[in-house]
């Protein structure tokens, strides 16, 4: 990803570049669920929760991708992709769906409608600006993430 000058401190910074790549991953992961889940007639559950385990494969494998191009070694690699996105993923995966189900037919919306982008685009905005300084937190007390041993690609 490219590195971006914010206003911000350096930890801050940091936290919204890993943010916005976790931001990423779970995009194509909840819109790719969607679409796919809609295509079967699964029920709104079983889409949102194949939307959740490509949310969670896309973002490890971003990380993974983008640590290997570092010249990381696989199993280093696979490491620094639990450890930093985890926690990042499961709050925006929460906040995300969550609002998704609040906003009235949201769920049932098809990824061909307005709705359907305009509800994800509003859960995943607030899920990113809740889990910036959930990612900061990890990153100041507990050493996870990018610029304390961890990777955001």
């Amino acid at each position: 990803m490219v590195s971006m000058r914010l206003p911000f401190d350096v930890t801050t910074n940091h936290a919204v570049e890993h943010t916005l790549h976790c931001l990423l991953g779970c995009g194509i992961g909840e819109v790719l669920g969607s679409a796919i889940g809609a295509q079967f007639g699964w029920a709104n559950i079983y889409q949102t929760l194949l939307a959740v385990v490509l949310a969670f494969c896309f973002g490890y494998g971003l990380t993974y991708r983008g640590a290997r191009k570092m010249g990381m070694p696989p199993d280093d690699a696979r490491k620094t992709a639990l450890r930093t996105d985890t926690v990042s993923i499961i709050s925006m995966e929460i906040i995300d769906n969550t609002l998704e189900y609040l906003i009235p037919g949201a769920m049932s919306a098809r990824v061909s409608t307005w709705l359907f982008w305009w509800s994800m685009a509003l859960s995943l905005a607030v899920a990113f600006v809740v889990t910036v300084p959930v990612n900061r937190l990890m990153m100041t007390r507990f050493g996870i993430g990018h610029g304390h041993g961890g990777h955001s690609a």
